[in-house]
């Protein structure tokens, strides 16, 4: 067994944490077959809500406590989180490492960015995420000063912290898009575009279901609301969160549209809804009476959660049989396939993803099955 204690740093002084001074055991442990990393600690909800920011994270009615499952990724995760909020943590070994708070000027300044961002309507997930991303650049350096810092202290970040801990290209780019912001808006700094190195950008084709595969996991549910909320997201193509910001105003059964409002990049689009699935919406309105949100979780007007949503999916593919690393993403890239399938314009589904550019409603011709059903095999023509 290994054990950790992580505590929160006493000082207090100029950090941007507010924690209370809480200590939180970690502990690698055998669960369920696997090895996991559980979290205990007193119950305070600034606590919980900070291991609740990790999705694989799950509650342990047996041990009482958070655990998630363990791999390198993850640990170098839970360490990344506790540098940015300032965290001491200490080992069993008797090793301790004291994370410094940053200077107080400093502090201020990242506060401004989030401030400067929340004016100009970023959404609070991009706020959040730059605001992480910065701090744990400028902890980093944490003995430089904000103004000393250069486009080359970013290809250092990356080498010496991403690269070394492994970190997704993803990642890798968030940090460069905070930290060019970041020195653009408080430093009036622009950094030489040659000297900031981006990961290659990887090109994936959407995974798609077949029309079979969709049917068996919009059947599988047993609960009217876990089947209406797969069902919606397939036939209008929702992204998971358009769907958990759903309100009932928003349903138009007479003209048969669905508004989805300030979606991604700020945009409102209206997708048609079918028959089905507005029968299917108003046997649930009568069932549930929702008020807030079309989908609410168990607390009246409290919006259903993104972890609800994906255990509903999951239930869903044990149910149906299904073995592939299925996700909600699949569902809407499934509707933008067979909608190009069954002959829909390329500019039509662009409107009805909401999609910005042209260019990425395309890459679902790479994966439609019909023109590449055609193209006969020269092995047909081998006589063997």
């Amino acid at each position: 067994m290994i054990t950790q204690k992580i505590h929160v740093n006493d000082a207090g002084h100029g950090s941007s944490t507010g924690f209370p001074s809480l200590s939180i055991h970690v502990q690698l442990l055998e669960h369920r077959g696997m090895d996991t990393l559980f979290l205990r600690f007193p119950f305070t909800p600034e606590l919980n809500s900070l291991v609740k920011r990790f999705e694989s994270a799950r509650w342990s009615q047996t041990h009482k406590a958070w655990y998630i499952p363990y791999s390198l990724q993850r640990k170098t995760e839970v360490e990344m989180l506790l540098r940015m909020k300032g965290i001491a943590f200490s080992f069993s070994d008797g090793r301790k490492e004291v994370v410094p708070d940053l200077p107080r000027d400093t502090i201020y300044k990242v506060e401004t960015f989030s401030a400067w961002m929340r004016s100009r309507r970023y959404s609070e997930s991009t706020v959040n995420t730059y605001t992480d991303a910065i701090t744990i650049f400028l902890r980093f350096f944490i003995s430089r000063s904000v103004e000393e810092l250069t486009a080359a202290d970013l290809v250092t970040f990356n080498n010496g912290y991403i690269l070394a801990r492994k970190l997704s290209a993803s990642y890798q780019n968030q940090v460069v898009n905070a930290v060019k912001l970041f020195f653009r808006v408080v430093q009036n700094k622009n950094f030489n575009e040659e000297l900031v190195h981006r990961p290659r950008r990887e090109h994936k084709l959407p995974r798609v279901l077949s029309k079979e595969e969709v049917k068996s996991i919009l059947s599988a549910p047993g609960n009217l609301k876990h089947r209406a909320m797969l069902s919606l997201i397939y036939s209008c193509g929702l992204r998971r969160s358009e769907l958990l910001e759903l309100q009932p105003r928003d349903i138009d059964p007479n003209r048969k549209i669905l508004l989805v409002r300030q979606a991604k990049s700020k945009r409102d689009r209206m997708v048609p809804l079918s028959e089905k699935v507005i029968g299917m919406l108003r046997e649930y309105y009568r069932a549930y009476r929702p008020l807030r949100w079309l989908f609410e979780g168990q607390n009246e007007g409290e919006r259903y959660s993104e972890k609800s949503l994906e255990n509903v999916l999951k239930q869903a593919l044990r149910r149906c049989g299904i073995q592939k690393p299925v996700s909600l993403r699949w569902l809407r890239h499934s509707y933008a396939t067979h909608l190009l399938e069954s002959g829909t314009d390329l500019r039509y589904i662009q409107v009805l993803l909401g999609h910005k550019s042209s260019r990425t409603t395309e890459i679902y011709t790479h994966v439609s099955s019909n023109a590449i059903q055609n193209i006969k095999s020269p092995f047909d023509d081998l006589q063997l």
